[in-house]
């Protein structure tokens, strides 16, 4: 049983406030939980930052939590293949014809033009949940590498925004451009994002609906929505951006984001789009946890569904793509999270699974030891060196003090 005792509580607590007190990072919060519910919760600094008057991070502070909405696509896709209505090996054009007939495009260095040519395999659900499908981000419509992609930046009409989507990400070519055969590596994509739009088309509900109906208020959550109301944006936390000489500066619109006026979200991207608090986050992966464990009431995915999120789908190939991209040797991809093939020395085991969001919050559950750990702030450009930091010391610090 995991005990945290009340020395390792304190260093806890006080790794984060010096964080924040020595002005290293703007406003931070960090939760555990177990198979028993939540055991620790501490935030430190200002919810707005370098304004004391608008009140202290805190456990309802909502965030933008950015790729973390990835996770609830896979959690939706498989409740829908418990009900029956979708299989993971459904080509997703069934349900997307905006993917239909995409081309592979090969770069062959020996050659000044790039080539295109008929993928051989046909783009599947189970490609959109592993990201092997072929949809990269890429980096082309980028200014630099940390700005986000111009699909997700782009004000989405009102009418047909699905099918703007896909027009912005294909460019001024007739299809879509694939970065390998479907199934056969890895590349971060908008995978998830099209999930989200294949739910939707499936039940007939937006995803603001069906997350709520299906997701959120069986567990009690509340502060979870693509928009960003007056009541969340009063509780939410903005962005600071960390200028080149590391001095952390007031949000200015430094780099195009998302649309947040929720009066002009018209389409939900479940690869980006979700706000929320980093303690309802917690809830849903101790319950997630619970589900493992065959504990868990009312559980929103069958343990068997559950099962494959901590399991490796990936190629030999695919593995190698992306521990290239990650900079991280012993990584693996389920059907929802990034997986741990080897103990991290001195923090998560073997067999963890997890992610991140682009304005730095981070997550993991370790099935091993038994807990969940969530961690947040809100600092652009994404991979803050400095709040980075900070969660390998609170991650290590509390695996050193269960040991102890």
């Amino acid at each position: 049983m995991v005990n945290l005792t009340t020395q390792l509580k304190d260093r806890l607590q006080s790794i984060i406030s010096e964080a924040v007190e020595s002005k290293r990072t703007p406003g931070l919060v960090f939760g555990v939980a177990t198979l028993d519910g939540e055991q620790f919760f501490a935030h430190a600094g200002d919810r707005v930052f370098g304004e004391p008057s608008a009140g202290p991070i805190g456990e309802d502070s909502v965030m933008w939590i950015c790729s973390q909405t990835k996770m609830l696509a896979s959690i939706a896709t498989f409740q829908l293949v418990e009900a029956g209505k979708l299989r993971l090996d459904d080509v997703a054009a069934k349900y997307l014809p905006e993917l239909a007939n995409p081309v592979v495009l090969d770069k062959d260095p020996q050659l000044k033009q790039p080539s295109f040519r008929q993928p051989q395999t046909e783009i599947t659900v189970r490609h959109l949940l592993n990201h092997s499908s072929g949809l990269d981000y890429g980096h082309k419509d980028r200014i630099c590498e940390y700005h986000l992609p111009t699909v997700y930046t782009t004000a989405h009409e009102k009418l047909d925004p699905v099918r703007r989507f896909y027009e912005l990400r294909r460019g001024l070519y007739p299809t879509q451009l694939l970065k390998f055969e479907p199934g056969t590596s890895f590349a971060y994509s908008y995978g998830p994002d099209s999930l989200g739009f294949i739910i939707e088309r499936i039940t007939g509900q937006s995803l603001e609906e069906y997350y709520k109906e299906h997701i959120f208020s069986p567990l009690g959550i509340t502060s979870a929505s693509f928009y960003l109301t007056p009541n969340l944006k009063q509780k939410s936390v903005p962005l600071v951006f960390r200028e080149s000489d590391g001095k952390i500066v007031p949000w200015a619109s430094q780099v195009p984001i998302i649309v947040q006026d929720p009066e002009q979200v018209h389409l939900h991207m479940s690869g980006v789009g979700l706000y929320c608090s980093m303690k309802d986050y917690l809830t849903i992966l101790q319950h997630l946890l619970q589900i493992r464990a065959g504990t868990a009431v009312n559980p929103i995915l069958s343990k068997a569904s559950l099962d494959t999120f901590f399991q490796p789908t990936l190629t030999p190939l695919g593995v190698e793509e992306l521990n290239d991209w990650s900079g991280k040797r012993g990584h693996q991809y389920s059907t929802a999270l990034a997986l741990w093939t080897v103990d991290e020395p001195g923090r998560r085991r073997k067999g963890s699974a997890g992610w991140y969001g682009w304005a730095n919050t981070e997550y993991f559950i370790d099935p091993e030891t038994g807990v969940a750990l969530v961690f947040g702030s809100q600092i652009v450009p994404r991979q803050d060196p400095e709040v980075m930091k900070v969660f390998e010391q609170l991650e290590e610090a509390f695996y050193r003090g269960l040991e102890a």
